[in-house]
């Protein structure tokens, strides 16, 4: 007999559930538009049919008003803030999807989706069929018996949630599923703005309904109830009877299971291709269609010859510039190609391969009379430090290439680099490549520079679209209308059999190469005019260029790694954690799997009961983060154990134990390689190692930095640390009186602070007045509130309020400029660094409260963190100049967050720190005459040093 298994979506809380999920880092389409809730969407319907095997299903939608509930009480939902634009936009899109996947909608005028559900699975459970309502809402367990189940999709990597009787009631604290309904009579509903009974919550509820079974009998009992509960129960009667029909879910709406309109059925591939290709879901298409999606021609297809091409310049007039303040997204072009995609089959091209001495002595003819040459490098690794050179590929015009193969013998391929070092040399040259550094860095350990003007496409796009991908591929498609030749389809795809370039036939490594030389020189055509229009060409030019050399150096150079400490750090550190472990079973008196958070939390809560109000998370097992634990550390000891096994043991698997292995063998050294077009504020960030994240705040994970040191006996490592410059730059662009002042006079800003808040002298400011000044200078200008503040300083949310109204009060500059950012933002559609880097804001001016919200926290702090990440890159610049000015041997090795470190020659030493010194603090002058500061030390490791 066929199992028959129904799943019932809740499509609005579905799609708001999919839209939020991904709201930090959104799914951004070519023409600007956000498909966070269409890729959620979708992905939850793949996932359900994939795994789960329905042979049925609907997705069942709003019917407009809730006539009956408002009715009843005219405030119920009015508390709900009008959804997101970007949510109602999405819903023609994922109405589309819904039909091309044959799978049935449903609604009912004047009820809601839960009304729906419940009816329809009520009938389905009636005809043997196993139901499950997807859905994240609590409301639902009302529902739910042995044939009706909660499905609740997992979130952001969480897992999925059944909930049957049994695991309702668990989670409600109750005998029965149809007690939910008067839980939330009594507590109430904030969401739909049921109110329940003033004063009850959740725990008090279900005592009250353990002891009386029902809101009904509750309320007839009331005269006997004693003290401030009786009278809550007595003045809420009505609100109680009320909220508990507000709450119950209908479940006989006017909608009927037909069995087959709900069966699964064949989807329509071409109208699923269409609007997946719309919304460049590549990779969801090629799962549920199994095929490369590319644009398929529309009616208003150009005739041949007049079609956009590859080889167009990039200002062919069916291109359109969008700037942010006319809604376009991020600073990108709007292209509406009319033709499909292309690809090297499709349009004429001159790719040579160049191997003979006339080859060659007609290439460099070509180059020797270019002043702009697109080129780009063929290797062996994406890791350049390991790297070997395959080849080289140079485009000096649209639909030309040239590819020389390099031998694989170093000396071979020496005598080939040989030949282009004088043009390499060529100061005229502008140099043109997507993501030049690499390029640069392979040449390097064959010991060649790329010398001249770079134009990076990679940089180009990142300061136009800081929000965007870059890959090459995707960003030709984008903007060229065209398809490169995939890297798989030449060594094949991740794994072991995958080959090299040097594996493959050259003649496919020569379309490849040359091709990549071309599209790249085809997308500076497009990105230079960009950078001018949208005015952040000052950044290309003086910042993001610029820095590129400076990075190949500082990759190339990399720093030693003490592997003896790290080896014996690494027992050190297990032998500690396995203390605090034992001492973890010893106070739960049980042993259980430390490692695992679920068996965490119900020894936490359930076995030592430390918190009766401990939260669960939404996979629906209790939350143990640190910030949880970190409350409950004063309850008992043995929080600060698991916090210290904790971190004894993340310290040891991401640090101590993996930096040996990253060692490069040719070097001795660790070379981390350093993203420069990652962060949308401008910050660098890194990888392998990424020292961003190295431990500075305990003293355990600072004892790490003691593995970094100098190369030899005859070097020093040297750090050099700006000084509070977010803060400096807080006072710089606020212009406050007071926090300007305190710079300008060279004061503990903290302290002035925390003067100016408690109204005392700063002679009389103590420890904890000026710990908590501190507190409120990092946290007022990234969006923390009262809530925050008392959490982070643990004092009342009163106080907490205090010191911000008394902040905001003394410091009302630094309140202005906030609401001069998020005026400016809601005005122009961006804010900007002080060197002009932007950040676009396309969720500035929503109606959307949440979602609104998160964009003005990033209007008033992305000026700020990206005027810092602007001055540690000028520094940086500044810094290697002045080097090579002074022909100094010391180097600089790394850089994290506002800090630098050099290894440097000791006869060096008193010479180099005043010459980092100046470049820092002259990087960039601040408004409002603001000083910078820098601090210099040094030490035989980097946590001496610092």
């Amino acid at each position: 007999m066929e199992e028959k298994k129904l799943f019932l979506l809740d499509a609005m809380a579905l799609v708001f559930r999919a839209y939020y999920a991904l709201i930090r880092s959104p799914r951004i389409t070519s023409k600007g538009k956000n498909t966070n809730a269409q890729f959620g969407f979708t992905n939850t319907i793949i996932e359900l049919i994939n795994n789960q095997k329905p042979t049925h299903m609907a997705v069942c939608f709003e019917g407009g008003e809730p006539v009956g509930r408002t009715s009843d009480f005219a405030e119920y939902k009015a508390n709900r803030q009008e959804a997101p634009e970007d949510i109602k936009a999405s819903l023609p899109d994922i109405r589309r999807i819904l039909a091309a996947l044959n799978i049935p909608m449903i609604d009912s005028e004047g009820f809601e989706a839960d009304d729906v559900i419940g009816t329809l699975s009520k009938q389905a459970a009636a005809l043997g069929y196993e139901v499950y309502m997807v859905t994240p809402d609590k409301d639902y367990g009302q529902l739910v018996s042995d044939k009706v189940k909660i499905y609740k999709p997992g979130y952001q990597g969480g897992d999925v949630e059944i909930m049957g009787p049994e695991e309702v009631c668990g989670k409600w604290g109750i005998e029965n599923v149809d007690q939910v309904i008067d839980m939330l009579g009594l507590m109430g509903d904030a969401v739909d703005n049921i109110p329940g009974i003033p004063g009850v919550g959740q725990k008090t509820a279900a005592k009250l309904i353990a002891e009386y079974g029902s809101v009904e009998n509750i309320l007839a009992a009331a005269d006997t109830i004693k003290g401030a509960m009786g009278e809550k129960i007595r003045a809420g009667r009505d609100s109680a009877i009320m909220s508990k029909k507000l709450a119950t879910i209908i479940t006989d709406v006017p909608v009927e299971f037909h069995e087959e309109d709900f069966r699964l059925k064949e989807w329509n591939k071409e109208a699923l291709k269409e609007i997946l290709i719309e919304l460049e879901f590549r990779t969801v298409g090629k799962r549920l269609l199994g095929e490369e999606l590319t644009p398929t021609p529309t009616g208003k297809e150009q005739k041949s010859g007049s079609q956009p091409s590859l080889f167009d310049t990039g200002n062919n007039e069916s291109s359109e510039s969008n700037s942010p303040s006319t809604g376009g997204g991020g600073g990108e072009a709007d292209r509406s190609w009319d033709g499909p995609v292309q690809t090297i089959a499709d349009v004429p091209h001159n790719y040579e391969l160049v191997e003979s001495e006339g080859e060659f002595a007609a290439l460099m003819d070509v180059l020797n009379k270019t002043t702009e040459i697109s080129f780009d490098t063929e290797t062996t690794a994406i890791d350049a430090n390991i790297a070997e050179l395959v080849g080289l590929s140079f485009s000096v015009e649209a639909g030309t290439g040239y590819y020389v193969p390099v031998p694989a013998s170093r000396a071979e391929a020496m005598q080939v680099l040989e030949r282009f070092r004088p043009l390499f040399a060529n100061p005229d040259k502008i140099w043109i490549g997507q993501n030049l550094k690499y390029d640069m860095l392979v040449l390097k350990w064959y010991d060649v520079e790329l010398v001249g003007k770079k134009f990076d496409t990679m940089l180009a796009h990142y300061l136009i679209d800081p929000e965007g991908k870059r890959n090459m591929d995707l960003l030709a498609e984008k903007y060229l209308n065209y398809k490169p030749v995939s890297i798989t389809e030449l060594i094949g795809k991740k794994g072991k059999g995958q080959l090299t370039m040097r594996d493959v036939d050259v003649a496919l490594v020569k379309d490849y190469a040359a091709e990549d030389a071309d599209v790249t020189l085809q997308l500076k055509n497009v990105f230079a005019p960009q950078l001018k229009e949208l005015d952040v060409q000052r950044v290309f030019d003086e910042v993001e260029n610029p820095l590129a050399p400076v990075l190949v150096d500082m990759e190339f150079e990399g720093v030693k790694i003490d592997e003896q400490f790290l080896n014996d750090y690494s027992k050190l550190l297990e032998e500690d954690a396995h203390r605090h472990e034992e001492a973890v079973y010893e106070a739960a008196g049980v042993r259980f799997n430390l490692g695992s958070p679920k068996q965490l939390g119900e020894i936490l809560f359930e076995h030592l009961k430390l918190d009766p109000k401990a939260k669960k998370t939404k996979t629906g097992q209790y939350a143990t983060g640190e910030d949880v634990l970190g409350k409950l550390a004063a309850e008992h000891k043995i929080v600060d154990d698991i916090l210290a096994y904790r971190e004894y043991t993340k310290l040891r698997s991401t640090y101590v134990d993996s930096l040996p292995q990253l060692i490069n063998p040719k070097t001795g050294r660790v070379h981390t390689t350093f993203a420069q077009a990652v962060a949308v504020t401008g910050r660098l960030s890194s990888n392998n190692p990424n020292l961003q994240n190295i431990p500075i705040r305990t003293e355990r994970g600072r004892e790490i930095r003691k593995a970094f040191i100098p190369r030899d006996e005859a070097h020093i490592l040297v750090s050099a640390d700006y000084s509070q410059i977010e803060l400096r730059i807080v006072a710089a662009l606020s212009g406050d009186p007071a926090m300007c002042e305190a710079f300008r006079s060279g004061k503990d800003v903290h302290t002035a602070t925390a003067s100016k808040v408690y109204n005392v002298p700063e002679e009389e400011v103590t420890k904890e007045m000026r710990y908590k000044a501190k507190s409120v200078n990092f946290g007022i200008v990234y969006g923390q509130g009262a809530f925050g503040l008392a959490e982070n300083l643990r004092i009342s949310r009163a106080e907490a309020k205090e010191i911000i109204d008394n902040y905001k009060k003394e410091f009302a500059g630094v309140t202005r400029y906030m609401d001069d950012m998020i005026s400016f933002a809601k005005k122009h559609g961006y804010v900007q660094t002080v060197m002009g880097r932007k950040r676009w804001l396309r969720d500035i001016n929503s109606a959307n409260f949440t979602v609104r919200g998160f964009a003005e926290r990033n209007a008033i702090n992305s000026p700020i963190q990206g005027t810092a990440a602007d001055m540690i890159k000028l520094a940086m610049v500044n810094v290697h100049k002045a080097f090579k000015q002074h022909n100094f041997k010391s180097r600089m090795v790394l850089q994290v967050h506002d800090e630098l470190v050099f290894d440097v020659v000791k006869d060096e030493l008193e010479t180099v720190k005043p010459v980092i010194l100046q470049a820092m603090q002259s990087a960039m002058e601040l408004p409002n005459g603001i000083p910078v500061l820098a601090e210099v030390g040094e030490g035989k490791n980097w946590l001496e040093a610092h």
